[in-house]
């Protein structure tokens, strides 16, 4: 999952895998709680207006997580996906930080907002210089689960039938379409990227394709847990995913079981 490091980084003061644990164990903690809050908001305010929830959401669970990371994390610098305060979208003061954490506070507000549906998201994850992301967990809050980069999440056996690629619920990009064809596979309707992603990572699906726009704080999260267990993970043109960069622009992503991935990237190129 890490990076090649810089070869003037200083020694650790503990090992990689420990630090990296201890990190993991915080984001998970993070995610949980921010779900934990998200949950009990929904049932506080319930869905008759989608636009208050959406809106209510993305600021309780940013204000959990920026406050917590201020408390407990004060010399790291924060990009999140509401953007708030100057380390976020557009503040340099984490271009020039040694750990960033990238976060979305609710990835998938039309699904959180949606009376039932569990396919929405809390993202939390660490960028290091010379290292790149080293630690991450993703909430599910209404499946009770938190997936992170500390727990090993096997790759099944290939199912019977037609491979699943999980693709969004309102426009499958074309790459999609063209990979589905490619391999004969079902597309899938999903909410959020990060409940797509730890879908492919728990077997439910066997790919995740998607272009035409996201962030880092999209990907960052969900990506880095799949990498930690050895899932594919890439652009959809086979680039590696790297972050804490300037613009924080990050427009697709390629998550699939490493046996789909070369035929994957090529019907991705074979349709643009």
């Amino acid at each position: 999952m890490h990076e090649a490091p810089d070869a003037a980084s200083a020694a650790p003061t503990a090992t990689p895998a420990a630090a990296d644990a201890a990190d993991a164990g915080f984001a998970a903690d993070l995610a949980t709680g921010a779900g934990e809050l998200l949950l009990k908001l929904r049932t506080e305010l319930g869905f008759g207006d989608a636009r208050a929830l959406k809106d209510a959401g993305d600021r309780v669970a940013d204000d959990y997580l920026l406050g917590r990371l201020a408390a407990e994390r004060p010399r790291d610098a924060v990009l999140s996906e509401e953007g708030r305060g100057e380390q976020g979208r557009i503040g340099t003061e984490r271009l020039e930080a040694d750990r960033v954490w990238i976060i979305d506070p609710l990835d998938g507000t039309r699904e959180y907002s949606e009376e039932g549906r569990d396919d929405w998201a809390v993202h939390v994850a660490l960028w290091q210089r010379g290292l790149g992301l080293t630690a991450a967990a993703v909430a599910l809050p209404a499946q009770g689960v938190t997936m992170r980069t500390d727990q090993r999440y096997d790759i099944p056996p290939v199912r019977a039938g037609k491979p699943r690629i999980a693709v969004s619920r309102t426009r499958p990009p074309a790459e999609a379409l063209a990979s589905a064809e490619a391999i004969g596979a079902e597309l899938v309707p999903m909410g959020s990227a990060g409940a797509k992603v730890m879908a492919v990572v728990t077997g439910a699906v066997d790919a995740y394709v998607h272009s035409g726009g996201q962030f880092e704080w999209d990907s960052a999260a969900p990506a880095a847990v799949a990498l930690a267990s050895a899932w594919h993970a890439s652009r959809i043109d086979g680039a590696p995913l790297r972050y804490n960069n300037a613009d924080p622009y990050l427009p697709d992503l390629l998550v699939c079981r490493p046996d789909l991935a070369e035929p994957l990237l090529a019907a991705v190129a074979g349709s643009r």
